[in-house]
């Protein structure tokens, strides 16, 4: 029953052809001991021409979605990242979409920490540059990542303290939650940089996750957007801009 109401998959379809929208998009399938999983990789574009950029270590994101989402739903709107000459890889969940297995905290991390590892042996990534970005429940997959491979900046928007925090919602104690995504744990310990984004009028995951998260934080920085849970960002505009801002302030984008 946690595992339903956690990863509704079920609910989710896709639709080929999404990917068209993103110029030199690659297509690439991984593997765990839980079966195979998609990923996706956005190359970083050159805002002059709106061509891909000549393989060069380049800054790459790896970005966790949201639990009622797939990889499908995610290029147009992350395209802010390649335009500011930043590469992104799409990992899909085990059991969503295309991929094999099924969703739960080991089999997911499993699956990020062998996308990391594939995407800092690509020679056009720079490894001391890679951004973990996690919105909802990806903030919890990219927290787990965090606490196991090293990275240059950690982003997690509308994201919870941890899963156990709701456990009242599955009526029992939190010691029975099977995939606790201790994000506050993480983030106590993470010595990059982190921006954490999250809507004052949040009705699912309340701004009170996000201010904790932000209060442990070692380098932290809090937005704040005058929004719910699903219509963050409010404005995609500003919103870019503000992660520009900081990926800018913080040495891995000039």
């Amino acid at each position: 029953m946690q595992r339903r109401i956690i990863f509704p998959r079920s609910h989710l379809s896709y639709s080929s052809g999404s990917e068209k929208v993103v110029p030199g998009l690659e297509k690439i399938w991984l593997a765990t001991y839980s079966g195979k999983f998609e990923t996706w990789f956005m190359p970083p574009l050159n805002i002059n021409s709106s061509k891909t950029v000549p393989a060069k270590p380049a800054p790459a994101v790896i970005f966790g979605h949201g639990n009622a989402e797939l990889i499908d739903f995610c290029p147009e709107e992350l395209k802010g990242f390649t335009r500011m000459g930043i590469g992104v890889l799409l990992i899909e969940y085990p059991g969503y979409g295309r991929s094999e297995g099924s969703p739960s905290q080991k089999n997911i991390s499993h699956a990020f920490n062998a996308g990391y590892d594939y995407l800092v042996s690509r020679k056009d990534v720079d490894p001391n540059r890679i951004i973990l970005f996690g919105r909802s429940v990806g903030g919890g997959a990219v927290c787990a990542l965090a606490s196991n491979k090293p990275s240059a900046a950690l982003i997690l928007q509308s994201t919870f303290t941890s899963v156990r925090s709701f456990a009242s919602s599955f009526l029992a104690p939190g010691f029975l939650v099977r995939d606790p995504f201790d994000n506050l744990a993480v983030v106590n310990t993470y010595t990059s940089p982190i921006l954490i984004i999250h809507g004052k009028n949040d009705d699912i995951i309340p701004f009170s996750h996000g201010k904790a998260l932000y209060e442990k934080c070692l380098k932290g920085k809090l937005i704040v957007y005058d929004c719910s849970h699903n219509d963050c960002p409010p404005d995609y505009v500003i919103f870019w801009k503000d992660i520009e801002t900081f990926l800018t302030n913080i040495g891995i984008i000039t």
